[in-house]
């Protein structure tokens, strides 16, 4: 079985470094047209040429800004039929939750359920118009078990598994597919600034940390940004037609319970 994306045009949000660059890199290698969107255009003009197979483009928006990914997510919409839609934006920092401000929560809401909502509200109605059509938002495994120290991100994600959710009952009828995948810990910049945080808190050493980390990790590596790019692309193939509303898991067997 291969996952065929020739003829598909895919959306990565926050393309250019980690999870999502991975993810743009193998949904083009499986034959979609992709189109990066993330903050930085020098860093779109680099990666968009890194991609293999052609015509693909690149936006830019700061999603720290609704308004931003408003205007992008209109403009795309107007000039392309976008059939799947990669979610993935930056998580909250660190921290407790009983110490975080409410301005903390609300950054976060906006910065990833409202902006998850605009992108979605933008591009639903083009791939309803083509009868295909795959939002998958990559999110944490925060959302079965909440994890340490992470108190705004656990809240947040846990609302963007309820809003997906919703989202996949709702679109199911229109051939509209709607999944999370929850990456482990995935040697990112996003790991090493929770390892350097908790390393600054503890006063332990990076490598400490590291291997405290790993030793929760049954497969006793941290996980390639390539790995959970696979579930993506695969989810955003023909192949997951009958797969909607649910968390696909990829963290080399770290979370405790199905």
């Amino acid at each position: 079985m291969i996952a065929d994306l020739n003829g598909k045009t895919a959306l990565v949000c926050g393309s250019t470094a980690g999870i999502g660059l991975a993810s743009a890199r193998q949904l083009a290698a499986s034959g979609a047209r992709v189109i990066l969107l993330a903050r930085n255009e020098e860093k779109l003009k680099t990666t968009v040429e890194s991609l293999p197979g052609g015509g693909h483009g690149w936006y830019t928006a700061d999603f720290a800004d609704n308004d931003s990914v408003q205007d992008a997510a209109r403009r795309i919409a107007a000039e392309h039929v976008v059939h799947i839609l990669v979610n993935n934006t930056g998580g909250p920092p660190a921290g407790p939750a009983h110490s975080a401000n409410t301005d903390d929560f609300l950054a976060a809401f906006r910065g990833h359920l409202i902006n998850n909502h605009i992108l979605a509200q933008a591009l639903i109605p083009g791939m309803k118009s083509a009868g295909y059509g795959r939002i998958i938002n990559i999110i944490s495994t925060s959302v079965k078990i909440p994890l340490p120290n992470l108190g705004v991100s656990n809240t947040i994600r846990g609302a963007v598994a309820n809003w997906s959710k919703t989202l996949a009952n709702e679109l199911a009828p229109f051939g509209i597919t709607v999944n999370n995948v929850l990456p482990g810990a995935t040697e990112t910049e996003r790991l090493h600034s929770i390892i350097a945080n908790k390393s600054q808190k503890t006063g332990l050493e990076l490598e400490t940390v590291r291997s405290e980390m790993l030793h929760e990790i049954p497969a006793a590596r941290f996980g390639k940004p390539e790995e959970p790019a696979f579930a993506v692309c695969f989810l955003a193939s023909p192949l997951a037609s009958y797969i909607t509303g649910t968390n696909m898991v990829v963290d080399g067997g770290r979370t405790g319970n199905l």
